[in-house]
């Protein structure tokens, strides 16, 4: 016989002519169904599974690459809020191998920062600067540069450029400066200070002492601290750095480095016990994803108060202040916009 048998009791159409067993439909064979089911297609699932294998290696790499591409933002997000960091941004400027580490940050932010020179009538300054375009457009501190009759701007790789003043806002105590001749500089990636938080691990990049590219590190000690510093007497002369170093500021009622004089201003500074020196000055505070939160203005040395002690106990206590970037990036378009207030 040529006939095929067929599993779980199926039959083709075939046998509806065959004899009927004695007492009819009744017997011992079942009559055989209306259609014959489509057995025969059931491995035709495992087929187009097969098929499709290639087909979903191409669509994973698809995906894959659009991660890469567009879909970058929403992937480091999610990297940004999981993995720590004190500002919700849509760049790591920190490799994941790296990522949370003080020497990640520096390795990654230090082409950034900056050592600013000014010389004025009254002599000599030093302060730091953050890179923030390619062609040597930096963001500092008004007090660093504010009357200086020359500036001179040292790079992170050594390198020397002289600069121009092109814009500044007193009241914020910031200062935008342009390098001459300069190109293919690495800007910093800047963050947002409205997520900082008490305790949020930073680090700070500047050049204490004219020590180039000099990090510390530690936490936020405080938000929204009033801290007051000169805006000068009106005439673009800067006020003077302390004999120990550091320029004049307020807090808390008092006066340190130096009278502020009557022109001054207030901002609302994030505290850190991360050390700060003369010469950080205008440098960056910076999240462990390798934002910069803040711009570095003020420390407090008891040297530095009035009536404080000797000189030998000068230097960091932990009690430094820094302007929150988001009043930096409120700022920007009215500085290059060339405004000087």
């Amino acid at each position: 016989m040529t006939e095929t048998f067929r599993h779980s009791g199926e039959y083709p159409q075939q046998q509806s002519s065959a004899p009927v067993p004695p007492g009819g439909t009744q017997g011992g064979y079942p009559p055989p169904p209306v259609y014959a089911p489509e057995a025969p297609q059931a491995p035709a699932p495992a087929r187009r599974r097969r098929a499709k294998g290639p087909v979903a290696l191409l669509a994973a790499v698809a995906i894959a690459a659009a991660a890469v591409g567009g879909g970058t933002a929403y992937a480091v997000q999610t990297l940004t809020d999981k993995d720590g960091g004190s500002s919700a941004t849509s760049t790591d400027v920190v490799p994941t191998s790296k990522k949370g580490t003080v020497s990640g940050v520096a390795a990654a932010v230090s082409p950034s920062i900056v050592e600013v020179g000014a010389t004025t009538g009254q002599g000599k300054s030093t302060g730091s600067g953050v890179i923030t375009r390619s062609d040597g457009e930096i963001v500092t501190n008004n007090h660093v540069i504010a009357g200086a009759t020359s500036i001179k701007v040292r790079t992170n790789d050594g390198k020397t450029y002289d600069a121009e003043v092109v814009g500044t806002d007193s009241k914020k105590d910031l200062a935008l400066i342009q390098l001459k001749g300069a190109s293919g500089l690495k800007p910093a990636t800047l963050g947002n200070s409205d997520n900082v938080k008490v305790g949020d691990e930073v680090v700070a990049i500047g050049s204490p002492e004219g020590l180039t590219g000099t990090v510390t590190s530690g936490i936020i000690s405080a938000l929204e601290r009033d801290v007051t510093v000169a805006t000068g007497d009106g005439d673009g002369r800067q006020q003077p750095q302390n004999p120990q170093g550091g320029w004049p500021f307020e807090f808390d009622g008092r006066e340190f480095n130096g009278d502020t004089g009557s022109s001054k201003t207030t901002y609302k500074a994030l505290q850190t016990d991360a050390s700060l020196n003369p010469g950080n000055s205008g440098g960056a505070l910076i999240d462990m994803n390798g934002n910069i939160i803040g711009i570095n203005s003020a420390m407090y040395s008891p040297s530095s108060s009035q009536g404080g002690s000797e000189a030998a106990s000068s230097g960091s206590v932990g009690l430094g202040f820094a302007i929150p970037i988001d009043a930096v990036k409120d700022d920007l378009g009215k500085l290059r916009a060339g405004s000087k207030t």
